[in-house]
Parts: C-alpha cells; sequence; structure tokens
C-alpha cells in the first residue's frame, strides 16, 4: 500500500510536463462541454458561432501546449496565443481562451531569455488581431481593445513579480545557508582550536619537563603516563568533534559539562602548574551553553598558563548561581617560560564572542601587582 502521507513528494517527483498535464486536458474537457462551450472569453464581442470539428482543433491547439508551460514557456505561448486568435476570429469563445492567460503568466513566470523581446513581439501581434476583429463586424472598438490589452500587460507583470519573488527568496535561502555554513566552520574551529590547544600544550610541557626527570624513574614514568593519558584524551576529544563534519555519523556530538571541571585541573597539575580549585554551588543537571562556554574558559585561561606562567600559582574560582555562572581564573605570572606552542590569540577572542553570544561579560588582562586573570559572567539556563 501506498503512504498517503508521501503522495506530495512523489507527485514533485515527476517531470515538469507530467505535472502540468492534468491542467491542459481539464481545460480541454471543459471547453468542450456543451453547457459551457460558448462562454469563454469574447474579444471583439462577435456573434458566437456553433461548435463543429474545426473548433475542437482550435480548443487543441489552445490548451495542450500548456503541457509545456514552463519547460518551453516561449512555444507555449506562441502556440496558445495562435489557438486563442483562432479561436476570437471564428467566434467560438470558448472556455479554452484562459489558456491565454495561463500560458502568459508562465512565460512571464519562467522565461529565462529574451523577455523584452517577447513583450515586443507579443504586444506587435495584437494589433493584427484587434484590427482583424474590428474589419468583420467587431463593435469592441479602440477603448474595449486597449482595456483587453491592459489585462493582459497586468497578467504579464504578475508573472514578473513572482518571478521577482522566488529570485529573492532564493536568494535570500542562499545567504542564510552561507551563513549557517559560516558559523558552522567558526563553531567547529572555536572547539577544535579550545581541544588542541590544550591538550598540545599539556603534551609540551609535560615533555620539556621529562627531559629533567631521568634520575628519577618514578617521576619519569609518572609524567610520561600523563602525557599518553594526555594523548588519549585529545584523541577522544578529536573524535567526538570530527562527527560534526560527518553527515552519515549517526550519534550526537559530544559537548564537555561543568562536571569534567576537576578532571581538566587535575590533567593541568599533571603538566606541573600548580591549580588552586574552588567550585561554590552545584552544577545543575541539565548541559547548556552556559555550563559548555564555563569549561572552554577555565580551560583557555589554564591553558594559556602553561604558555606564558608554567610553574606559577594558578586558582580557579566557578560560582553557579540560579541566574548566572561566574568564572575567575588568575595567575601570579612568577613561573618560568618553558618552551611551549605560541599563542595567535585567537582563542581568547573566541571566548569574547562565546560568551558574548550568550549574553554575557568577558574580560581578560593583567591584573595589579602582576600576574593575568580572566573573568567571565555567563546568563545561564540556555540551552545547549
Amino acid at each position: 500500500m501506498i503512504d498517503l502521507r508521501r503522495v506530495p513528494d512523489l507527485w514533485r517527483g515527476f517531470d515538469v510536463t507530467v505535472r502540468d498535464l492534468p491542467l491542459a486536458l481539464l481545460l480541454a474537457l471543459t471547453s468542450l462541454v456543451p453547457a459551457v462551450n460558448s462562454h469563454g472569453t469574447q474579444l471583439g464581442d462577435l456573434p458566437t458561432r456553433p461548435m463543429d470539428a474545426a473548433a475542437v482543433a482550435v480548443v487543441a491547439l489552445e490548451c495542450l501546449p500548456l503541457v509545456v508551460r514552463r519547460r518551453w514557456p516561449l512555444t507555449c505561448l506562441v502556440l496558445v496565443s495562435i489557438g486563442f486568435a483562432a479561436d476570437q476570429l471564428r467566434g467560438y469563445h470558448t472556455v479554452a481562451g484562459t489558456a491565454l492567460l495561463i500560458a502568459l503568466l508562465s512565460t512571464a513566470l519562467h522565461l529565462e531569455h529574451h523577455r523584452r523581446t517577447t513583450v515586443v513581439l507579443a504586444s506587435a501581434a495584437y494589433v493584427p488581431l484587434a484590427v482583424s476583429l474590428d474589419r468583420i463586424g467587431s463593435p469592441e472598438g479602440a477603448a474595449g481593445f486597449t482595456t483587453f490589452y491592459l489585462g493582459l500587460a497586468i497578467v504579464w507583470g504578475s508573472g514578473v513579480w513572482l518571478r521577482r519573488s522566488r529570485a529573492a527568496e532564493a536568494e535570500l535561502r542562499h545567504h542564510v545557508a552561507e551563513a549557517t555554513r559560516a558559523a558552522e566552520r567558526t563553531r567547529v574551529a572555536r572547539e577544535l582550536h579550545d581541544i588542541v590547544t590544550h591538550h598540545v600544550t599539556a603534551m609540551v610541557v609535560q615533555a620539556e619537563a621529562a627531559r629533567y626527570l631521568t634520575a628519577s624513574p618514578e617521576r619519569l614514568e609518572q609524567t610520561l603516563t600523563a602525557i599518553t593519558d594526555t594523548g588519549r584524551r585529545s584523541i577522544t576529544d578529536l573524535r567526538h568533534l570530527l562527527d560534526l563534519l560527518n553527515p552519515d555519523h549517526s550519534a550526537e556530538p559530544r559537548t564537555p559539562s561543568v562536571g569534567e571541571l576537576r578532571a581538566l585541573v587535575e590533567q593541568t597539575r599533571l603538566a606541573g602548574q600548580p591549580v588552586e580549585f574552588t567550585e561554590e554551588g552545584g552544577p545543575p543537571e541539565m548541559i547548556g551553553s552556559a555550563q559548555v562556554a564555563a569549561y572552554r574558559v577555565v580551560q583557555e585561561a589554564l591553558t594559556n598558563a602553561l604558555k606564558h606562567a608554567h610553574g606559577s600559582r594558578t586558582t580557579v574560582h566557578v560560582h553557579h548561581g540560579e541566574r548566572e555562572i561566574t568564572v575567575e581564573v588568575g595567575t601570579d605570572g612568577s613561573g618560568a617560560h618553558t618552551a611551549s606552542p605560541g599563542g595567535s590569540g585567537r582563542g581568547l577572542v573566541g571566548l569574547r564572542e562565546r560568551v558574548g553570544l550568550l549574553g554575557g561579560e568577558f574580560s581578560a588582562g593583567r591584573r595589579n601587582g602582576g600576574g593575568f586573570v580572566v573573568r567571565a559572567r555567563i546568563p545561564a539556563g540556555s540551552s545547549s
């Protein structure tokens, strides 16, 4: 059995000529119904002629070209116009005359090239029709023919307006898609920066310290184990991040929670950075953007401490309030500068943008008495 909910999708999958066929057949069959076959458009107000075999041919010429009104709109307009002229000159006045309006609207909407030329030629072709109708006794007069032409012009203008509206909508969708892709690339780049910079910095600092521990096998073993653990954690985080770039992956990408702060602090301590960690209040059960941002603030601040003030006393204070999370990470700055990857400043800029998007406040700079401090106030309750 066919799922009725899929019928619209199946119908849209057909070629446009197949989808336009029912309209053409319906209009043609309606025009041949005796009760309505003389109630169509009457340009020139000539006496109505009874239906005959020629009328069937005229109806077919007016209606059947509508099948290609979107595929070949200009061809459709030419054939329908010829059929409409024959309809009016012979006085059949069938409902099929409505096909001229449909063809005109479709041409204005779908014709890609030579649009102005089409308007000029169609207008020029209307003059001989009006003159011919007048010569065979039409009482319409110049005013009537002009009014009908203005009506056709309004139909064409409607098609032009629809075309421009669709083009503007398509351009808007394109811009939205581009902006979405750019935002996603920025988000992935920021997450990649946070993960790689922190883990690699910790590994470099730990490896640098291992050079001086050859005389102490136990401490050397501990340092090498810390390097291994950091590398494994980095690989795990990178795998989860790469899930964002894989459209075939069904798993949800992992987002770090504030509950991992203690592990983050412990990892930094293993890299040789003395860190004092205090946490006030309880983190909420729901993981949201505020908690992730707080984690990233602490992560970037500790990474910078490892880079630029290795061995200096560092304090991390996190306060969970009902409406906001406040984070403060301070470094004395009295430690030794060990070899480490240089910073580009992109991390702090990214944090400022991340916190700003959540409506919070972020600051980073030197403090009185030496050292560096990073502060963030992040409104809570924002879903991830």
